[in-house]
């Protein structure tokens, strides 16, 4: 399973990290100059605060469709971007003032209509809703238009990060894999994946900047961690850990003719400590991981002093 790192900080691209990056195109979009990057990265709409804000999609199929054309291009490497998909959180709801279905059927739209302007961009189908039988029924939506969704490399499920923890969410995910899907999970983070990793292809977050908000910055000079690549790299690889597979999938398999073994599959699981456990309260407690170099590709550094940490455009979808 492959797990996408979300940042506000599109200059992150361009570092030599070897993690993927989720970016937001409200945090790309008019910027004179962009970031080449040095590995695989995918584009998040920036859906969730568009219709927060705005009640509805500013900018037209053909104008993000021309932007995401010229993020393939300058940036480079460019996994996957998502559509304009119309989330179905409740308070979404509420303020563009349309029923789900209409959210949803606006969603399949907008795909379609990208598509049809872009065929050549990797940009992928989304599924929006809040029940099983919602999410099956826009699956069904874009099968009656023609797409088949188990033929596509990625079917993104949207408006689950809030919930992306519960016996619900779970149980979306599993109906939607019964259908051959390969998923990805908007904002599915630790906890969500301890439950239903093995149903997903790949899944991402950026809730390590709301944990770093409310923690003490790395050195004296910094007020948080909100706005830090290290502690952010630290976060990431705390969450790989935890999807570590029990069987390494390099080593020789058993023979299913030779006896009633299942092919191992990934799993989520704790790590064993090699040292004492940190007994101290997940706040307080050091960042850890890799340490390498931190900051902005022009300044310098990532936190910065003496300035209130940069409010991050998180997705929750």
């Amino acid at each position: 399973m492959k797990f996408y790192l979300g940042t506000h900080q599109p200059g992150w691209l361009a570092r030599d990290l070897g993690v993927p990056l989720l970016v937001s195109h409200r945090r790309l979009a008019g910027r004179r100059t962009l970031p080449r990057a040095t590995t695989g990265w995918a584009l998040d709409s920036g859906g969730f605060t568009e219709l927060s804000l705005h009640g509805h999609w500013r900018t037209d199929a053909t104008a993000y469709a021309v932007a995401v054309r010229r993020y393939a291009t300058e940036i480079g490497h460019l996994d996957w971007a998502a559509p304009q998909d119309w989330m179905t959180e409740p308070h979404v709801l509420a303020r563009t003032g349309l029923s789900l279905h209409t959210h949803q059927h606006r969603t399949v739209t907008n795909y379609l209509r990208l598509r049809d302007l872009a065929p050549d961009l990797p940009i992928i189908p989304v599924l929006q809703g809040q029940s099983a039988d919602d999410y099956h029924r826009c699956a069904d939506l874009y099968e009656r238009h023609g797409i088949d969704l188990a033929a596509l490399p990625l079917v993104g499920v949207g408006s689950v990060c809030r919930r992306q923890h519960t016996a619900d969410v779970e149980r979306i995910m599993r109906s939607l894999a019964a259908r051959a899907l390969r998923l990805h999970g908007f904002g599915v983070k630790l906890t969500g994946l301890a439950r239903y990793a093995d149903t997903i292809t790949s899944s991402d977050s950026a809730s390590w900047s709301l944990t770093g908000r409310y923690t003490t910055g790395c050195t004296p000079t910094h007020r948080s961690e909100s706005n830090c690549l290290r502690f952010a790299l630290a976060w990431h690889n705390r969450v790989l850990q935890t999807l570590t597979p029990d069987t390494d999938p390099r080593e020789p398999q058993p023979d299913p003719s030779r006896g009633h073994h299942e092919h191992p599959t990934t799993r989520p699981r704790t790590p064993t400590p090699s040292h004492p456990a940190d007994t101290r309260p997940a706040d307080h407690r050091p960042a850890t991981g890799p340490h390498p170099p931190t900051g902005n590709p022009r300044t310098g550094r990532t936190c910065r002093p003496g300035r209130r940490p940069e409010r991050p455009a998180t997705r929750h979808r």
